[in-house]
């Protein structure tokens, strides 16, 4: 079967986020904003904000203040929770919350779902991370029945819902609902039997990518078994990339800010990969995020807009095709440089997978057939000449 193309694929980013503990935390949620309002002035289509609760590195506790915020300050761009971690919140007020968001911005809310992705911060609830799948797929059930206007009765012990309704159901005839996919196939059955979007987070690393088949035949599947539907469409893959006009200045401005900021944080949550081994400088740590698959980072394409739209076009072929490619927001290099990273790829790369070709049919359409078409000048030329010549006389 031949693979799906979208006709305009729509772009975006995953703002985890990610900063330096040496830098000002107010100072990073301005520049967090910042971007989104860059985004929109660049024609991306949508920004999903993360929520963490510990390590210092991924600060931003709540994606919906933020959200609230940001969205005074745009009027276009499509805002996600990115995502939410469903076993730290009773679903009931998470989907109010969320209804509320929707009403504020005129529609623009998308909900992301998720287990949590750091243990720690389950540690510091008394939640077991061990239970985190389970709770996320009870809690997001009865969240999609709530967002349709249904009325849940369910405990599950950690969460209890009475006779629970929303007393205002969303702007949006109905809100988008993506669920978080790393390696494991629970994701895709999550989204598969609601018949939800799927979110690939870990979609540039070595499992994830491989992985990448496998997880949408699964999600199909447990859609048809269920009655529902999914549509490639609504399938959004996540890598890291950074673009400027040479290999060599991308690599240059990568390797200015990766150490400490995102090795430091790699190797401090734990990660015994050996790819760290014998890094020293920032040009080492940034052949190594290159070469290799960096924990949740996955693997970093650093190089001009045709390298970066070549590896859109190798994930779109080993995926068999998907409807939306999102952007990590590491924060590797610094913030000229990065903001300079996605005006490149707004000018260079989205137009390649967006049906923007018109402009080179036209020329090619002319090129074809320039002998007529200015053969046909030419001759109009000389007779306005010779009727001059002629009025002389």
């Amino acid at each position: 079967m031949e693979n799906y193309r979208p006709d305009c694929m729509k772009f975006g980013a995953f703002i985890a986020p990610y900063h330096a503990l040496n830098e000002n935390h107010t100072m990073t949620l301005e520049r967090d904003m910042k971007l989104v309002q860059l985004m929109e002035e660049l024609d991306f289509d949508e920004a999903w904000i993360g929520e963490h609760h510990s390590a210092g590195f991924e600060a931003i506790a709540s994606p919906e203040v933020f959200i609230a915020a940001v969205a005074e300050r745009t009027r276009r761009i499509r805002l996600g929770t990115g995502v939410s971690s469903l076993s730290y919140h009773h679903p009931l007020i998470l989907a109010d919350r969320m209804v509320q968001l929707d009403h504020q911005t005129r529609g623009r809310i998308m909900f992301g779902a998720g287990p949590g992705q750091l243990p720690s911060d389950a540690v510091m609830m008394g939640i077991d991370p061990r239970k985190q799948r389970d709770m996320m797929s009870a809690s997001l059930e009865c969240i999609v029945d709530l967002l349709d206007g249904k009325v849940v009765n369910r405990d599950e012990g950690w969460f209890k819902l009475c006779e629970a309704r929303l007393q205002n159901l969303p702007y949006q005839r109905r809100m988008e609902v993506a669920v978080a996919c790393a390696v494991t196939p629970s994701g895709p059955v999550t989204a598969g039997r609601l018949g939800a979007s799927m979110l690939s987070v870990a979609a540039s690393s070595g499992e994830g990518f491989a992985s990448l088949p496998d997880h949408w035949r699964i999600c199909e599947e447990v859609a048809r078994e269920n009655g529902r539907q999914v549509h490639r469409d609504s399938w959004r893959i996540v890598a890291p990339i950074h673009i400027a006009e040479t290999r060599e200045q991308a690599f240059a401005e990568v390797s200015q800010g990766i150490i400490p900021n995102v090795l430091d944080y790699m190797r401090k949550m734990g990660a015994q990969l050996e790819c760290f081994n014998g890094i020293e400088t920032g040009a080492d740590a940034t052949r190594s995020w290159s070469e290799n698959t960096w924990m949740t980072f996955g693997t970093l394409t650093c190089g001009t807009p045709d390298d970066v739209a070549n590896r859109i076009e190798q994930m779109l072929d080993q995926s068999g095709g998907f409807g939306t490619f999102l952007l990590l927001a590491h924060n590797a290099a610094n913030w000229e440089a990065t903001q300079r990273s996605y005006e490149l790829f707004s000018r260079y790369v989205m137009p390649r997978f967006q049906n923007r070709d018109r402009r080179t049919q036209s020329l090619e359409w002319i090129s074809d057939n320039r002998g007529q078409l200015f053969g046909s000048v030419m001759q109009a030329t000389q007779q306005a000449m010779e009727k001059h010549r002629e009025r002389l006389a």
